[in-house]
Formats: C-alpha cells, structure tokens, sequence
C-alpha cells in the first residue's frame, strides 16, 4: 500500500504504479452518539442536491462525505485515500487508469453501488447542457470502461499524473444510475447520513446510517442538524449561546470574544484559501492588460491581511497557488502597494483616470465589503475610481458572480496545481471567473497536466504563475487562514483537514462529541 500526499504524488511513482488507500482507524477516544447542530454560512434558496451546482459551504459540506461520497478523499493529514474507490492503478503515461470499487455499498434506497453508477456520476458533468465546475476533470477522459460491477477503466486524452486526487472533487459525487434525477431531488447517495428533511437555504437535517461501510472509522454523529446563518454576527451569537455546536467563517472581530468563552473554541488552519478580485478580461476595461497592472498596484495587500484578517493571513501575489500547494512560487517577485506605477499603467492604457464599478457582498468572504472599501481608498491615490456596490447575499453567487465585470471572490484553493488552474483558469472553463485566455498559459497548462519530471513540472507551474501575477484578471490579495468555531463539547482526531473550511467540510465524518 502506498499512501501519497499532494507534495509526494509523483516521487511515489504515482503514474506508473499501483496506489492502494484504506481508512485509518479512529482514535479510542471517538465514540457514537448525539446530533451535531451546524450554523453554516453559504447557504442559498438555489440550493440543490445536485453536485454539479455546489459552490459555498453549505451544500458542499451537506453533500460530500455526509450525503454522498465520491471516489477518493483527500484525508485530513492531506494524504490521499479511497472513499468508494479502495485502489487504482495506472499505465506508464498516466492516460490509463484502473480503478477498483468498494464491494458491498448500497445507496439510502437499497441499490447496489458499483460501475454503472461511476460511468453514470461522471457523464453528468458532460452531458449537453450541463453547467459543472467539474467539467474540465471529465472532458478529459476519453473513455470509460466497465471491466466487471466493481473495477472501471478510464483512458485519458491526454495523461494526468493527478487524476486520483481530481476525483475528490466535491463536484464529482457518486449518484445511482438510471436514478438520477431521483437521487438530486430527494438526496439519495451512498454516504453516512441519509436526509431527513431539506428546506433549501434554511435547514438541513440527517440522519447517520445503519450498517454503513465506514462503521468503527468515521461518522460519529447518530443525526446532523444544519442551519443556514449566513449573518456573520448572528452565526457567532448562536454558537457563544449554545444554540449551535460548530459554525464556519468566524468573525475575527468576535475572535477574542470566542477563545474567552469557557465553553467555545477557533480551531484555525493555514491553507490555500485566497480572497479575489476578478475582472472579467474580454469586458472593457479590463480587456487592457495595462488597466488590469494599475488596479493591480493600486492595491494594499498588506492593510487587507493586518485589517480585514486581522493577521490571520498572507499577503496574496494575484495567483491561485498557495503555501500548501507542492509547487507553490515563493521566490516570485511580490507585487507591492505603489500608486505612482498605477498612474504609469494607466498612461500606458491612454487614460488620465479610471472609473469602474466594483461588486462586493460578505457572501463572498467576511469582511469583503470593507475589503472592497479599502481598494476604494488606496486606489485613489493612483488616479483609479472606484465605485463600491454592496450586493444582496443570497443570491450573489448566482447572480453576481461571473456575471458582473468586477466582483469579490473567495477560493478555497486545491490539493494540486493542475486542479487549480483546471478548475478557474483553463480557456473555456465554467468556472474561469476573469474569462481568461492566455495562449502561452494554456500551453503551459496542458505541458504540466502530463509532465512526470517534478523539476520539470515546478518550472512550468512557477511561470504560469508569473503570468498571472503579470498580467492575468485576478487581483489575488491575501490568502486567508480557514478559521471556525465549535463548543468544546466536541473532539477530533491529530489532523484538522486544510482544503477546506470546517475540517475540508468533513466534520461530520470526523468529529464526534467527547
């Protein structure tokens, strides 16, 4: 058996030998028992339980390794393991993978799982019409083959040394086949909770399974009761008056009030989440790489992390990658604060000044309203306007995002670069919120999805984000800690997952009551 982390996969032989990954035991001290009452920002009345339209926390958190599961997962100590795949294997070239399904899993309604319903899963997300995230990862498999009920062969059209950890995605949850719409509608997966009831953007309740296949491992909770709070105070104040046991996004403002509380703690984690600014790149303005470069130091990237994460944070240098990620370019000339070289750009572009609108709402990340107002300030100074328009929260990721030509993002960031890039920064791409389409960044894209040479792979991934950095349409200003808080009535094992918010949306699988 050969246990990979994202910094390891290819000096393990990923792409040329066999990757097996078992559950590890769950400490002595966890035990069954009680309903967890989650108070959960991102959540929308638009919500579904289809995993294709997944995009805040949640219905990611609901969905992946509560509801559903996907094939594999990334574990909390950020190594990789089977979920409803047990191993896989692949071809030299990395464009041919075998994989070999968990035996014996049945879905809430009885039917068994196996490969139909991996064939099933993953044509969703090409199907005509379809609007998924995930629809990069799946275009480029070429074929899909079912060898026998518990072993699919996939062939790539070109080789990705990273596929095992793409199909962690949250988008790519495992549904039953010829059951469908069925299984979206009620939420009917494989995973350790069944649904009980669910008010879209309200309420969410489950219960755990009898007989599950992760029984003695995971999932410690007899029920899961989520609440939509997206009002950041009021989250805080559910959680400080017991009303809800773990909430996402605290507050840093609350912070001290929290840790001062016997009864509450803030677990923090250090991830590849980043706070944005995109710019839609074939929109006017922004369609001048010289507009883009003044907004660029137009920015105070430093009075963001010391004012709006309150520390909790980095300095952002206008690229997706961040410190967790293998390839991370920490040597890369930092963008600073420098009005002077706004003006400079802006001649460039043949302005005297620059007026645009800029959309923000606390949907987007905590803080992101006052966040939009201090580049409104620093802005000034280099002869750039601009106009402030806080946007409702419900609604925002649906009708503000990738919609308006500049607008507030968060990203929670991915386990490999490739998953990044593929996800927000391939030309075409659902998900490419500058509408980005640079030639020699896509041939770099393409170059490292199947170059096996780590040397070789760091060059290209550290020039793509020079690129970015450079000339790309998205102002990348901070990277922000993951911090949550729970009651101290709760435990965990030794590692708090960093992908994602809340234990990489796992705490239900995870964490149990002491």
């Amino acid at each position: 058996m050969t246990r990979l982390d994202r910094r390891g996969v290819l000096k393990a032989g990923a792409a040329a030998g066999v990757l097996a990954a078992t559950g590890v035991p769950a400490k002595a001290q966890a035990k069954r028992g009680g309903t967890l009452r989650l108070g959960l920002a991102g959540a929308n009345t638009s919500d579904s339980w289809d995993g294709r339209t997944h995009s805040d926390t949640f219905m990611i958190l609901m969905a992946m390794g509560t509801v559903f599961d996907c094939l594999t997962e990334v574990a909390a100590d950020g190594t990789l393991k089977g979920e409803l795949a047990e191993s896989w294997e692949a071809s030299a070239d990395a464009k041919t993978w075998t994989f070999n399904l968990r035996k014996g899993v049945t879905f809430h309604n009885g039917k068994a799982f196996g490969a139909d319903d991996v064939i099933a899963s993953l044509q969703m997300h090409t199907a005509e019409g379809a609007k998924s995230a995930a629809k990069p990862i799946v275009a480029n498999i070429e074929t899909m083959t079912k060898k026998s009920d518990s072993q699919v062969e996939f062939t790539l059209i070109s080789g990705n040394a990273d596929f095992p950890f793409l199909l962690a995605d949250y988008h790519i949850l495992m549904y039953p086949a010829g059951q469908i719409e069925e299984a979206i509608a009620k939420g009917i997966g494989t995973g350790l909770y069944r649904v009980e009831s669910f008010d879209p953007g309200v309420r969410c309740v489950v219960r755990r399974v009898d007989g599950h296949y992760k029984d003695g491992k995971a999932g410690w909770f007899d029920a899961v009761e989520a609440t939509a709070i997206n009002d950041s105070s009021a989250r805080m104040s559910a959680l400080m008056t017991g009303q809800v046991d773990a909430v996402n996004r605290v507050d840093f403002k609350t912070l001290p009030l929290l840790k001062a509380n016997p009864n509450t703690m803030a677990f923090e984690v250090t991830g590849n989440q980043h706070y944005t600014f995109a710019m839609l790149t074939q929109t006017s303005p922004f369609d001048d790489v010289h507009v883009r470069q003044a907004l660029k130091y137009g920015i105070n990237r430093q009075e963001m992390v010391d004012k709006i994460l309150q520390g909790h944070g980095a300095v952002g240098n206008d690229h997706p990658i961040g410190p967790a990620n293998q390839y991370f370019a920490a040597d890369l000339p930092q963008l600073e604060y420098d009005p002077e070289k706004a003006k400079f750009h802006l001649d460039k572009a043949g302005l005297d000044s620059l007026k645009v609108d800029l959309s923000a709402s606390d949907a987007a990340f905590s803080g992101a309203v006052d966040a939009a107002q201090l580049f409104q300030a620093s802005a000034k100074a280099g002869g750039i306007d601009i106009n402030v328009i806080q946007e409702p929260k419900d609604g925002y990721w649906s009708n503000v995002w990738l919609k308006k030509p500049f607008c507030a993002v968060y990203w929670s960031g991915r386990a490999t670069e490739d998953w990044m890039f593929s996800t927000a920064y391939e030309a075409g791409v659902p998900w490419n919120d500058s509408q980005w389409d640079d030639p020699r960044f896509q041939d770099l894209l393409y170059a490292g999805r199947t170059e096996l040479d780590s040397d070789k792979r760091r060059a290209i991934y550290h020039e793509m984000q020079q690129i970015l950095s450079t000339r790309g349409g998205v102002i990348v200003p901070m990277y922000a800690n993951y911090v949550d808080g729970a009651s101290t009535k709760l435990a965990h094992g030794p590692d708090i997952g960093n992908i994602f918010q809340m234990d990489s949306s796992r705490i239900t699988e995870r964490w149990w009551f002491a």
